[in-house]
């Protein structure tokens, strides 16, 4: 058995010891919108360090636990906070969460992420739909032994972000009167923010947004056979755009001023998908 997939059975082993909540969608919430999942009808929650072999999160605004509940009727699980490969982890342990949900049970999962706005038209606090992404400067989470039980050694990326769970969220969006974007996510290695060489250079190759995040886990999830949408919030311009310098302070800041849209568009698309 392949030494990574003995980790999760090991994992998963862990997490059913202390509940068996089985989650038909599972959601990932990044940097400032970590405190949706104190408002879901909770049934569990499991700090990352109570499961044995599960990397942890030490970005601040990360809480770092598995929040198991219901976002209306549909039982999810909610990863409050995730782990990134800028902290040191290798990719397979930044994707293992990811996977180790998808063996929980989910079969769908919505991706969340704080983003640098790369397109002009862009501004802070606007949400930005997924609707492909570019992986291009991380490791694959896929290279190395294939994981059979998983998923198939070459598995088809055409359509990482379903078109069908897009329609939902704009649809949704359209309601609720939220203002949405929809767009390229390129993700890069981080924890340095970019310079603005290389923000011209991910816009030439099509970028819209670009991030620290989100792509991998797409990528694993789709391995894995889970539907996937994302969801990023703008929470700044990249470097080069504005003359403001960036810092974490104001992807947190721009994250808080919008989590009222944030949770109310998420609630609706988790009754709908």
């Amino acid at each position: 058995m392949n030494e990574m997939y003995k980790k999760l059975a090991t994992c998963l082993k862990s997490v059913r010891e202390k509940t068996d909540f089985q989650p038909e969608v599972a959601l990932i919430l990044g940097s400032g919108l970590g405190d949706y999942a104190e408002g879901i009808r909770m049934e569990a929650a499991i700090d990352y360090g109570e499961i044995a072999g599960f990397p942890t999160s030490t970005v601040p605004g990360h809480k770092g636990r598995f929040v198991f509940g219901y976002v209306g009727e549909v039982p999810v699980v909610i990863m409050q906070g995730r782990v990134h490969y800028y902290e040191g982890y290798p990719m397979s342990e930044v994707v293992l969460p990811t996977r180790l949900m998808g063996m929980l049970g989910a079969k769908k999962l919505i991706l969340t992420n704080a983003a640098g706005g790369v397109n002009y038209y862009y501004r802070p606090g606007d949400f930005m739909l997924i609707a492909d992404h570019i992986t291009s400067f991380v490791p694959s989470p896929l290279v190395g032994a294939n994981m059979d039980e998983l998923g198939v050694r070459f598995p088809d990326m055409s359509e990482v972000y379903s078109a069908r769970m897009r329609e939902i969220v704009r649809a949704e969006a359209r309601k609720l009167g939220i203002s949405l974007k929809e767009g390229v996510y390129v993700q890069l290695t981080g924890p340095a923010y970019e310079t603005p060489a290389e923000i011209r250079m991910v816009r030439s190759l099509g970028a819209d947004a670009v991030g620290m995040s989100t792509a991998c886990e797409a990528m694993a999830a789709r391995h894995v056979g889970l539907e996937v949408c994302g969801i990023s919030c703008i929470t700044n311009m990249a470097a080069g755009m504005t003359l403001q310098k960036l810092s974490h302070a104001e992807v947190q800041e721009t994250a808080d001023r919008v989590a009222g849209q944030f949770k109310e568009l998420v609630t609706a698309v988790v009754g709908k998908i």
